[in-house]
């Protein structure tokens, strides 16, 4: 080997000469390649795709050519290792561990980090900015941009990075350092990492997702765990999500951590939840088995929403928790909180008809998601369907029978959530969909309108994938935006 990779703690360190294979020109492997290539590694950049003409991969792989990192694209060249000597693979979330040659790379015995480890490992060896972390099944990417607000507001240089916002090694390798950086990891970013030490961490929920990637639950499991190893201040855990506070037990944490929970109900000592309508901390105060400190009201979550779900809340709180184990004062968690807008798709309310409200949580992609924006409303009418990737619905349909008005399904999969109603609400009235053409969201919406009552909630949350029928979820809550927006025009 070239260079001693335990060496390579921080940005100072000796990366000339070491010699790496990135899998994947996208966004994050044209980040770590740029990176490694500025350090001067020797950099092999492999891809499965040929760059169409114009497009963003093209433009990617001119800049690398041009700072004469060795380009390799096509089918053929992700197949296997090539014959070069190779030190380190650094590959892009998206390659899944038995993807043919990371397993190569495996079996050589080759180290494979992601770019989430290539980031820690080039921060500055001094004053770099602390990582506050976040992971969780669903509510990852909310709490993290609420945490920027609150670390704004507290008048830090702050970002969001990792999953969402900059790629993280953009964000550390800024030339006006960051006071702080608020960083969403996914499981996939996760299970490539092995060093990260943050300042404070959290996994929001757990609920089976992304199995295909990591072969098991378990497996899924393991890597949204490695959120807490080696965490500093603070490792957060939903007091109402048993796994994980089992995970924040069985972490290897520094000298001092603690754990915090945050819950909806009254908290306990070392936990931040709601009294009455408060948002209070008993964790981050002086005399926490007497007092609390207030961080804000439910409203100060509404925006310009006309209520404010359970699990946005929940949220808030997550979020509130790793700010002050950084330090930030109560009022700059609540005036975050009030600054803070949510991502477009995310139970935003995009119509109002007959006195009937409509929702948008495209955003909804598995039961999990959905489940939590059901349990927001009553009575629903409830818009479902797409691609379950192999996830159960029986208890999400189980456990919102009782809000249910009707329920209009559309999407590859909608026939198993049909199932499911057909077992554990029989009463209820469904509407299916069938079609997929670009007319179908309108079907869909004009089902739904027959369906509802005045002060019902037409609610879409698919609890499902949308890639059957849309580009992605925000083109398929922008097409039922559209569509509320020309029945509203023609309520007849």
């Amino acid at each position: 080997m070239s260079v001693d990779l335990s060496t390579l703690t921080h940005s100072g360190a000796s990366w000339a000469g070491l010699r790496v294979l990135v899998a994947g020109l996208g966004v994050s492997g044209f980040a770590a390649a740029d990176a490694l290539l500025e350090r001067g590694a020797q950099v092999i950049v492999v891809d499965g795709a040929v760059p169409a003409a114009g497009s963003a991969l093209e433009e990617r792989a001119r800049i690398l050519e041009i700072l004469e990192a060795d380009l390799r694209l096509g089918p053929d060249h992700v197949t296997g290792m090539p014959t070069d000597p190779i030190d380190l693979v650094v590959t892009s979330p998206g390659w899944r561990p038995d993807q043919p040659l990371l397993v190569a790379a495996a079996a050589a015995g080759i180290p494979i980090w992601g770019e989430v480890e290539l980031a820690w490992r080039m921060r500055p060896s001094q004053g770099a900015a602390p990582w506050l972390v976040i992971t969780g099944t669903n509510g990852k990417t909310t709490t993290v941009q609420m945490l920027t607000s609150m670390l704004t507001a507290a008048g830090l240089r702050a970002c969001s990075a990792g999953n969402v916002g900059r790629p993280i090694l953009e964000a550390v390798m800024d030339e006006r350092p960051y006071d702080v950086i608020a960083v969403e990891l996914s499981s996939f970013q996760l299970h490539w990492s092995q060093s990260l030490a943050p300042r404070a961490s959290v996994c929001l929920n757990v609920a089976p997702d992304h199995v295909d990637w990591h072969g098991s639950y378990e497996e899924y499991l393991k890597a949204k765990a490695r959120i807490y190893e080696r965490t500093e201040i603070a490792c957060v855990y939903n007091v109402d999500d048993p796994q994980t506070e089992r995970m924040v037990e069985d972490a290897e944490v520094q000298e001092g951590c603690r754990a915090v929970g945050f819950t909806l109900g009254v908290p306990a000592v070392s936990m931040l939840g709601l009294v009455e309508d408060v948002l209070a901390d008993r964790a981050f105060v002086e005399n926490r088995r007497t007092s609390a400190a207030e961080l804000g009201t439910v409203d100060d979550l509404r925006a310009d929403a006309p209520s404010v779900a359970p699990h946005v809340i929940a949220n808030a709180l997550a979020a509130a928790a790793l700010a002050r184990a950084h330090g930030v004062p109560p009022i700059a968690v609540r005036d975050g909180l009030r600054a803070f807008r949510p991502e477009p798709h995310r139970i935003a309310e995009v119509g109002l008809i007959r006195g009937i409200r409509w929702v948008d949580d495209s955003k909804a992609t598995n039961p999990h998601a959905a489940s939590a924006s059901l349990a927001a409303f009553e009575p629903i009418v409830w818009i479902a369907g797409g691609l379950l990737k192999g996830a159960d619905v029986d208890d999400l349909v189980r456990a919102c029978v009782g809000r249910l008005r009707g329920v209009v399904l559309m999407g590859a999969d909608r026939g198993q959530i049909a199932e499911a109603l057909a077992r554990h609400a029989p009463d209820i009235p469904v509407v299916d969909i069938a079609e997929t053409d670009t007319g179908a969201m309108d079907r869909v919406v004009t089902a739904a309108l027959d369906l509802a009552q005045e002060g019902d909630v037409v609610l879409l949350a698919p609890a499902a994938a949308s890639m059957d029928m849309f580009a992605n979820y925000g083109a398929r809550g922008d097409a039922f935006a559209a569509a509320v927006r020309r029945l509203t025009q023609n309520p007849e």
